[in-house]
């Protein structure tokens, strides 16, 4: 009898053992939703590359798939409720227009973790996240304005949204602030990932004598154009100088990565507790690329000394005076705007040339 007691116990201490290391191996799944394709080379692709550094750090911990091109609109909401319904543990969608959808679909599983990026929702399974891309924005504004020899700099942009009007704004102040005979003229495409129109844009800017360009926008199409004429470029999303060379001049560039890996993170530890992140230069959400071997070191150091100072949180770029394009003080002198003034902007500073459509 104590031989077979014996056996038992053994039996089930092994059988014990299966079924942990088996509850050990159940990897924790998460899912992307992408607006674009990661070959778009710039919001996609730093998404996924994001994606991919996450992944490097937790290995078979985890189970990670993604899905590409999504529309904003309802068929998003099937695919995250369908990713919901195979037990994915988290997902993460990647673009403003997902917001209402992801949110809908957040309420019917609560015990899934929902991230959405760029929005305003939340839910206690619901959070959001983004980044002050305005700072690295503003810098590479006092590049272009210290570099344009014609004094229009084109902006290609995407869609007349707060987000996008920020980042407009943010450049132009850094323009004008060491160059304030200059002017940015802006096309709007109205497309995220279209590297025709885009083209198209940026076309139009460098024929009414543009000698810089910056974008909004997902694609090198804007840089590659201006390439051609020979003429400058800023990049945006990824450093673009890799894909199109030295006329690229500087990139207002995401960091997903470290969102990505504090997040999944604190997850897996169950310490993840609903949020909006809005992290910048300090944060290590953005970064500013490396220079072009074209731009000159006293513009290198003047924008170092910049840098500094957002970093140190003694000032930031939305700091007064601020005047709008009629001239009109929107930010006196000594304030500073609001996070939600600036998460809602919705008006042009001096120096834009263009409508908010």
């Amino acid at each position: 009898m104590k031989k077979i007691g014996l056996i038992l116990l053994l039996l089930f201490l092994a059988c014990s053992l299966i079924f942990a290391q088996e509850a050990k191996a159940e990897p924790f799944k998460i899912a992307f939703v992408y607006i674009g394709p990661p070959g778009d080379l710039g919001w996609t692709y730093m998404h996924d590359v994001g994606r991919k550094q996450m992944m490097d750090v937790y290995g078979d911990r985890v189970d990670v798939g993604f899905i590409e091109s999504v529309e904003e609109g309802p068929d998003s909401a099937r695919i995250m409720r369908q990713y919901a319904m195979q037990g994915y543990d988290a997902i993460f969608a990647t673009s403003f227009g997902y917001m209402d959808y992801m949110h809908e679909v957040a309420m019917d599983f609560p015990d899934v973790y929902f991230e959405h990026c760029s929005g305003y929702k939340t839910a206690d399974n619901m959070a959001t996240y983004f980044g002050r891309i305005y700072q690295p924005r503003y810098l590479s504004g006092l590049i272009a304005g210290k570099m344009t020899k014609s004094n229009i700099i084109g902006y290609v942009a995407a869609f007349p949204i707060p987000e996008v009007v920020r980042g407009i704004n943010a450049f132009t102040l850094g323009v004008q602030e060491v160059n304030p005979d200059a002017k940015v003229h802006v096309v709007w495409t109205n497309t995220w990932y279209d590297p025709v129109k885009e083209r198209e844009a940026a076309i139009a800017l460098l024929d009414q004598g543009a000698d810089i360009l910056a974008q909004h926008q997902d694609t090198t199409e804007p840089p590659k154009a201006a390439q051609e004429r020979g003429k400058h470029s800023i990049g945006y999303d990824a450093d673009m100088r890799q894909f199109v060379g030295d006329s690229v001049l500087v990139s207002p560039v995401w960091n997903w990565g470290t969102y990505y890996i504090d997040t999944v993170g604190k997850m897996l530890d169950g310490t993840w507790e609903t949020h909006q992140f809005w992290g910048g230069l300090t944060e290590d959400a953005v970064k500013l690329s490396d220079f072009s071997p074209l731009v000159p070191q006293d513009i290198r150091d003047l924008v170092a000394d910049k840098k500094a100072k957002i970093e140190s949180g003694e000032w930031d770029v939305f700091n007064g005076p601020i005047y709008n394009q009629k001239g009109e003080v929107v930010v006196p002198k000594g304030q500073v705007m609001s996070d939600n003034d600036k998460l809602n902007m919705s008006f042009f500073v001096k120096g834009v040339v263009g409508r908010v459509q």
